[in-house]
C-alpha cells in the first residue's frame, strides 16, 4: 500500500471515533419512579371495565406510610379481609428505599424525631421493631444506640469551609447572637404553652395540639410576617429558619405558615430551654419503618394497581383499578373505603368527591428531587469531618446525607442522598420545570451543586440515580392549617375513609401514620370492631 493511500484509510477509520461525543459524565445513572405516565393514563379517557368485583371487608388505596399504618391497624383489630392497591412496583411513598452493593438508602425521608412518652403509636411501632429499649426512672423511652444519629450530626459550608452546626456563628455579630437567642425564647414560650384541657400548642402528631384561638391565630400569616413582627431581620437568623421551612415543606418563609415555622421547633423540644429531641435514623432512612409496616399487609399488598373510579353501590363501593402488571382492568365491591392517596388523586377517583368538597383545591405540593449517589471512595476533606448531615449555606438544595454514617464506615465506599426541594411560589411551575428535566440536566444540577465543595467528586462517583416526586410534600400555607373546610378533608364521605399526610399540612412520618390509624380505627367500629385506641 502507498503511504498517501496508508494515511487516507487510517483517517476516514478514525473519523466515527473523533466525531462521537464525549459523555458529560464519567459516571452511569437513571431516572427511577414515580410511574408518572400511569398516573395520568386515564384522565379524560374511557376507562376499562373490570367483568366482575371481588368481594372484600376494606379495600385500602395508596400503599404509603398512611395505608401501611391503616393495614397495620386493621390487622391489630384482627380483621384479615383487606387488600392494599399501591401504584408503584415498591410501596413507603416518600419513605421508600432502595439497596445497592454499598448499601440500602432513602429516596426521600430518612429520620424520624425521637417521640415522647405520649406518642403512643411510634412508641408501640418502634417496639415491634426492636429500636426502643426501654424506658427510664422519668418514664422517658430509650432507644437502641445504633438507631439514634451518631456524632458529627451536621455541617454547614460556609466561606470555603465546613463548620459543626447549621447556625453559622462565625462572624456573626452581637446583634445576629442577640436576635438568635431571642427567637429561640419565642420558641420556648409556645413550647411550655398548654390550653384548659392541658394541651401544648405544638406536638407530634398534630392531632394532639391545642386549638386555642392564640395559636390558631398564628396560621393567618406568613412565618416571614411574624418574624418582621418581633424585628427578627438578622440574615443569619433568616437562613436557618428558611432552611428549615425548605427542608420540612418546600416552601420559604414567606410562603409557609408562622404556625408551621413554629411547629418545626416547638414540637420536636424536650421542654422549654431544653435541646430539640434526638434523631433515630437508619442506612434506608425511614425504609426501615416501612420494611416492618408492610409485613402486617403480607400478599394482600398488591402493587402496580392504579384505582381508577369508587363509586357507591346499594352494598358497598364498587372500585375499578388497572392491574399494570397484567394490563387489565380488576375491581372490588368493598364495604369500606380507606383512600390513603393525595387528595388531588382523591377528587379525580371517587365519584362526587370534588364538587362536595371545594377545600380540596387549597392544597399544594412543592415538587422534590432526590439523587443517591454512589462514591468508591470520599472526597478529600481539609476542615470539619464529614457528617450524616451535609449542607451548602450558598445552594437552593439541602446538601446531603450519608446512608452509611449510621454504621461507623467513615472511609470507602458510601451512598450520599441529595435533596433539592422546588420552593418557588408557584407549585404548578415548579412542577413542570423539574418533570421536564431528563436525566443528564438532573446529574448537572447535582454536580453543579456539589463540585464547587468537592472539587474531586466527579471522578469518585460510580453511579447517580435520580427520583422526581412531583407532589412530594404538602405546603402549609398561611391560612390553610386551621381553615373549616381543610379540616373537614379529614372526615368520611359516605363510606370512604381517609388517611395521608396532606390533611394535617404537614408531611411527616408521624402525621401520616396518625391519620392511617385514625382511619383504620373508623371502620372497625363502622364494622362492630371497635377496641381500645392505638393513638
Amino acid at each position: 500500500m502507498r503511504r498517501r493511500d496508508f494515511l487516507a484509510a487510517t483517517a476516514a477509520s478514525a473519523l466515527p471515533l473523533a466525531c462521537r461525543k464525549k459523555p458529560e459524565f464519567p459516571f452511569t445513572g437513571e431516572l427511577v419512579g414515580p410511574d408518572l405516565a400511569l398516573g395520568h393514563r386515564f384522565r379524560g379517557q374511557g376507562i376499562p371495565v373490570p367483568e366482575r368485583f371481588e368481594p372484600v371487608s376494606v379495600l385500602i388505596v395508596g400503599g404509603g406510610v398512611a395505608g401501611l399504618s391503616a393495614a397495620w391497624r386493621l390487622a391489630g383489630g384482627g380483621l384479615e379481609d383487606f387488600q392494599v392497591l399501591e401504584l408503584e412496583p415498591e410501596p413507603g411513598g416518600t419513605s421508600r428505599s432502595g439497596r445497592n452493593h454499598v448499601s440500602a438508602f432513602p429516596w426521600a425521608a430518612h429520620y424520624l424525631p425521637v417521640p415522647d412518652r405520649g406518642n403512643r403509636a411510634v412508641l408501640r411501632l418502634l417496639k415491634e421493631c426492636g429500636v426502643l429499649e426501654g424506658f427510664d426512672a422519668k418514664g422517658d423511652p430509650l432507644f437502641a444506640e445504633e438507631a439514634t444519629v451518631r456524632a458529627p450530626e451536621e455541617r454547614l459550608f460556609a466561606y470555603g469551609q465546613w463548620w459543626e452546626g447549621l447556625y453559622l456563628r462565625a462572624g456573626a455579630s452581637a446583634e445576629d447572637e442577640r436576635q438568635y437567642h431571642a427567637f429561640f425564647q419565642e420558641v420556648d414560650r409556645w413550647a411550655a404553652f398548654t390550653d384548659a384541657k392541658g394541651r401544648p400548642a405544638f406536638s407530634i402528631p398534630r392531632s394532639r395540639c391545642s386549638n386555642a384561638p392564640e395559636a390558631r391565630a398564628l396560621d393567618s400569616f406568613s412565618f416571614a410576617a411574624w418574624l418582621d413582627g418581633h424585628g427578627l431581620t438578622s440574615p443569619r437568623l433568616r437562613w436557618l429558619l428558611d432552611y428549615a421551612c425548605r427542608d420540612d415543606y418546600g416552601s420559604h418563609l414567606d410562603t409557609t405558615s408562622a404556625w408551621a415555622g413554629l411547629f418545626y421547633f416547638a414540637a420536636r423540644k424536650q421542654g422549654p430551654g431544653e435541646d430539640s429531641r434526638p434523631l433515630l435514623t437508619w442506612p434506608e432512612g425511614n425504609g426501615f419503618l416501612v420494611n416492618h409496616l408492610r409485613k402486617a399487609s403480607g400478599d394482600r399488598l398488591r402493587c402496580g394497581m392504579m384505582a381508577t373510579s369508587i363509586r357507591p353501590e346499594q352494598n358497598g363501593l364498587r372500585v375499578a383499578a388497572w392491574d399494570a402488571t397484567r394490563q387489565r382492568p380488576v375491581g372490588w365491591l368493598a364495604k369500606r373505603v380507606i383512600f390513603a392517596g393525595p387528595q388531588h388523586v382523591a377528587r379525580h377517583t371517587i365519584e362526587g368527591l370534588g364538587t362536595a368538597r371545594p377545600a380540596l383545591n387549597r392544597i399544594h405540593n412543592a415538587p422534590w428531587l432526590v439523587a443517591n449517589l454512589t462514591l468508591r471512595a470520599r472526597p478529600r476533606e481539609t476542615t470539619f469531618p464529614l457528617a450524616w448531615d451535609n449542607v451548602l449555606r450558598n445552594s437552593e438544595a439541602l446538601g446531603y446525607v450519608v446512608a452509611t454514617h449510621q454504621s461507623l464506615r467513615d472511609h470507602g465506599p458510601t451512598v450520599w442522598t441529595w435533596y433539592r426541594p422546588f420552593a418557588g411560589p408557584d407549585c404548578e411551575a415548579e412542577r413542570a420545570r423539574m418533570l421536564a428535566m431528563d436525566w443528564p440536566a438532573c446529574a448537572r444540577l447535582v454536580m453543579d451543586d456539589l463540585r464547587p465543595v468537592h472539587p474531586d467528586l466527579e471522578g469518585l462517583v460510580t453511579r447517580l440515580d435520580v427520583m422526581r416526586w412531583g407532589h412530594a410534600m404538602v405546603r402549609p400555607s398561611p391560612g390553610l392549617l386551621w381553615d373549616s373546610g381543610f379540616l373537614t378533608l379529614a372526615r368520611p364521605f359516605g363510606a370512604v375513609h381517609f388517611a395521608h399526610t396532606e390533611l394535617s399540612g404537614i408531611s411527616l412520618f408521624e402525621e401520616a401514620q396518625d391519620h392511617g390509624l385514625r382511619a383504620a380505627e373508623e371502620v372497625l367500629a363502622a364494622l362492630g370492631r371497635s377496641g381500645a385506641t392505638w393513638r
